[in-house]
């Protein structure tokens, strides 16, 4: 997901290593805090599939500032990383869905519909599986995973409304 978030800060302008993170915090921070250490590698990794280039220049303090900025390849890439299959694993899914979903404007109309189904599936698949647990299981679940499997249930369930508004706005919009 990192390199899904530089390239979409990098979509709107050139970046230093620290606005990077700086946009990333505001972005996405919500739901996602890269650390420092790791946009330097993942920077140098974008940099060297061609997906971004840098320059060097002197700021006007007398520093040398690295400039990132996002290639053609690097928006094409962008694109892949967006529409590309979330993890089935249901903890990384809603932090990934959502730095996907806060990235949907790059996309058009059909890649935003084709979007919001994939996650929208996922997350209806996650609630049924969250169902089943406490329909088969709910003699052998203590009180406190009922009360963590119930929550997990209405998550899901406000995330699905939320991506058919979503839906529902696409499809009358642009």
């Amino acid at each position: 997901m990192l390199e899904l978030m530089i390239l979409y800060v990098l979509s709107k302008r050139e970046h230093t290593m620290y606005s990077v993170q700086k946009y990333i915090d505001e972005n996405f921070g919500a739901y996602s805090k890269p650390s420092f250490g790791a946009i330097k590698p993942a920077l140098t990794r974008l940099e060297k599939n061609g997906s971004i280039s840098s320059r060097k220049m002197m700021s006007d303090g007398g520093r040398l500032s690295v400039f990132y900025t996002i290639t053609r390849n690097g928006m094409e890439e962008l694109r892949k990383l967006i529409l590309e299959n979330l993890s089935e694993n249901p903890l990384q899914f809603f932090s990934n869905a959502r730095v996907k979903l806060s990235c949907a404007s790059y996309l058009s109309k059909d890649e935003c519909a084709d979007l919001f189904f994939h996650i929208k599936s996922l997350a209806m698949q996650h609630k049924f599986n969250a169902e089943n647990i406490i329909n088969n299981d709910y003699n052998q679940l203590s009180f406190y995973q009922r009360i963590i499997l119930d929550n997990t249930i209405c998550e899901y369930s406000n995330f699905i409304t939320i991506l058919e508004g979503l839906e529902k706005e696409n499809a009358g919009s642009r």
